[in-house]
């Protein structure tokens, strides 16, 4: 393993291990925030409990619970609340006479009746009516005898003084008791309250329950819970609610048992009512019926059919706008606040149990961790398709979980703060997930591209579509290297040295291909193949070709000098460069490929390279390739006929790579060369004389060296043919 990889490695666990330490400090924040419940989670959490109850509101209903509503048509019959208490004596008695049960005031009686007697007697202070009116009975009078006569339960106000600590004020006589095993019951946790209003005394006494007209509302105004038994600084006060059920059941006490402030049980006689640890109900609302709404004035009016109301429990409450006693509902409407009564009434009747356990919180905050911590390790260690279908499942189990325990075990469980905290670690593992992967991938582009050329990876990776079998004819480019005698060295030298020079070698060699923007077909031992317009087209490819082989000319040039000069063998390397037409693409079959040029414009580059060990040059390049580059420096070789082919090939070397101080100059051996060619300047005998005078003075030209010898071995042109490759 080589120290690169090595650090690679090692980055990425750490960067994975740093990455599972971030998820597990975003579940412990997302855990913490959890058991601090601010007011954002819990209006997250009632807004879910409301959604399910919109979705599946409450379908039993019990037909011994009426409202009987003060309404606008009451109003308007009877005149403005507040009524003489001598029509709500009318109604009492009307009531009573329909067989009504028990009959709950969602109203307060706190002040006198300013309509009886001798409260008119004093507001207009004339002698001669104060004798007559005071001799007439108090209106309040009759409505406390009328209260004896009928199971009737009143209303109290319940409120909170801000000031710190318990107000004393006057209470009347409760007609209840309140039997507890465990705390006192001014130690349990219900809601608490430190002032109250009563109805007045005489109807207080009069009544055969007192109850707290107070609704647990939450932040938004929202009636999701009614307390059945509340807190009046040391005393416990029953709600409406609980009153009128006692009532109705006969009863005289309260049973509770509680344990460390916490309320376990909540008993009327044998019946257990289902409370929470606090003392409330969780209100399932079922949809309002039509029928069990009766407007006051019918009922005042006598035009009830006979036996509706015989045998249930009601609740004076009234739906006047101008009263202001609307509220709001989990379902989003508006309605009067005595129908809260009446849903809480008729779920306590029909035993419906709505809860959030005690133990809801803690199972929820220990899914959120496991949960949220899970999604993130996923989503860290597994694919991005992986690691959303565990999210998903997760989310869908938890949604499934809740909506069945709602449902089927009438339970209300927090999903969506969990869920919350789920998507957050997942959203944050997927983020390191993919930055590493990010990181690791542009580590194996770099890499890949150390044996594709970076070009082809850079154009896959833009063009996936483009990674299949097939090919396209197009007009390339090639250039072929080759290293003398590295065999031989390889032989005869230290192995690790000869491949450690080579891939020095090797290494500024492709530095070159990549500059000129080069596409790399293959590396063969020693040996490189080169193609210019592929896979992108390049306008200018030619050029590109004759300018990176020249550079790669001198770079193999400079680092062989280098190499001699500590005393190290090296071989030349000899570079041949063509164009022409071939069929490029990916060759193969369908588990590897091989991106590649096919024709025969590739076999004559490769042919190119060998040629020059026969000529003697360095590089070779065709007039093909030289067309297309403009005006460049170069010796014509010949017409070269290669092997295995029958027409000539125009090839010449460039200027650039040629000793200066061993050459002919370039104007004399073009003259000598234009004397060789079939054509207006063919002169075969001027062109044995200017080879041979140039021969004898340039005896290290190669070129020259070979025109003189064929000439006097009898040719009569340029053209060479090869016997060999």
């Amino acid at each position: 393993m080589t120290a690169n990889s090595l650090s690679r490695r090692l980055s990425g666990h750490v960067s994975r291990a740093g990455g599972v330490a971030l998820v597990l400090c975003v579940c412990l924040g997302c855990w913490m925030v959890w058991l601090l419940e601010p007011l954002a989670l819990q209006s997250l959490r009632l807004a879910q409990f409301d959604q399910f109850q919109r979705w599946y509101p409450r379908s039993q209903t019990s037909a011994l619970v009426r409202v009987i509503d003060i309404d606008e048509a009451s109003l308007k019959a009877y005149g403005q609340w507040p009524w003489p208490r001598t029509r709500l004596v009318g109604l009492i008695e009307k009531l009573q006479r329909a067989g009504v049960q028990v009959i709950g005031f969602d109203v307060l009686l706190a002040e006198p009746d300013r309509t009886s007697p001798l409260a008119m007697a004093q507001l207009w202070g004339r002698p001669e009516t104060t004798a007559l009116l005071s001799s007439l009975p108090d209106h309040d009078t009759l409505l406390a005898e009328s209260l004896r006569q009928a199971s009737v339960v009143l209303g109290a106000s319940l409120s909170r003084s801000g000031q710190g600590f318990p107000v004393e004020m006057p209470r009347p006589v409760l007609p209840f008791s309140i039997v507890n095993t465990g705390n006192a019951p001014g130690q349990i946790d219900f809601l608490g309250y430190d002032e109250g209003v009563w109805p007045l005394p005489a109807l207080a006494a009069a009544a055969s329950g007192l109850g707290a007209l107070n609704f647990s509302a939450d932040g938004d105004g929202v009636v999701r819970r009614i307390p059945l038994l509340t807190r009046l600084n040391a005393a416990v006060v029953p709600s409406l609610t609980a009153e009128m059920l006692r009532v109705s059941m006969g009863q005289r006490n309260y049973l509770l048992r509680s344990q460390d402030a916490a309320l376990q049980e909540l008993r009327i006689g044998e019946q257990r009512i289902p409370s929470s640890e606090s003392g409330e109900m969780w209100l399932h609302y079922a949809p309002e019926v039509a029928a069990h709404t009766v407007s006051a004035a019918q009922v005042l009016q006598g035009r009830l059919p006979e036996g509706a109301l015989k045998g249930t429990l009601v609740v004076v409450g009234s739906s006047a706008a101008g009263l202001l006693d609307l509220r709001v509902n989990p379902m989003g409407a508006l309605m009067p606040g005595v129908q809260a009564h009446a849903q809480a009434l008729d779920q306590l009747l029909l035993g419906y149990d709505l809860q959030r356990p005690g133990w809801a919180t803690a199972a929820e905050a220990l899914f959120l961790f496991v949960g949220a911590l899970a999604a993130g390790v996923v989503a860290l260690k597994s694919t991005a398709r992986r690691a959303t279908v565990f999210a998903l499942g997760l989310w869908a189990l938890l949604a499934l979980a809740a909506w069945g325990a709602f449902v089927h075990g009438h339970l209300l469980l927090d999903v969506v703060n969990p869920a919350l905290a789920i998507a957050l670690s997942f959203s944050v593992g997927s983020a390191v997930h993919h930055f590493v992967s990010e990181r690791e991938q542009r580590w194996l582009r770099k890499a890949f591209s150390r044996y594709v050329s970076p070009n082809r990876v850079a154009h896959l990776v833009a063009h996936p579509e483009q990674l299949h079998l097939g090919g396209q004819r197009q007009i390339c480019s090639f250039i072929f290297t080759d290293l003398v005698d590295f065999t031989r060295m390889m032989e005869q030298g230290e192995p690790t040295q000869a491949v450690s020079l080579l891939n020095a070698y090797l290494d500024g060699m492709l530095a070159i291909v990549f500059k000129h923007e080069g596409t790399l077909d293959r590396i063969v031992g020693d040996a490189i193949a080169v193609l210019f317009s592929a896979p992108l087209p390049q306008l200018d490819h030619r050029r590109r070709a004759l300018d990176c082989a020249l550079e790669m000319d001198r770079f193999a040039t400079h680092y062989a000098a280098q190499l001699h000069a500590k005393g190290l063998a090296w071989g030349a390397t000899r570079i041949g460069v063509h164009c022409g037409e071939v069929i490029v693409g990916n060759f193969g079959g369908t588990t590897l490929f091989d991106y590649r040029a096919l024709g025969d414009p590739v076999n004559t580059a490769a042919r190119l390279e060998s040629v020059n060990k026969h000529l003697g040059t360095r590089v070779c390049v065709s007039q093909a390739l030289l067309d297309g580059c403009g005006a460049v420096p170069v010796r014509l070789v010949g017409q070269l006929v290669l092997k295995g082919k029958s027409v000539p090939l125009s090839v010449c070397e460039p200027w650039a790579t040629v000793e200066l101080n061993q050459c002919a100059p370039l104007a004399a051996y073009a003259q000598a060369m234009a004397s060789l060619q079939t054509g207006a300047d063919y002169n075969l005998e001027q062109a044995r004389s200017q080879f041979a005078a140039l021969h004898m003075a340039y005896p290290e030209d190669a070129l020259v060296a070979l025109h003189h010898h064929r000439l006097l071995q009898g040719a009569v042109d340029d053209v060479i043919v090869l016997a060999a490759k």
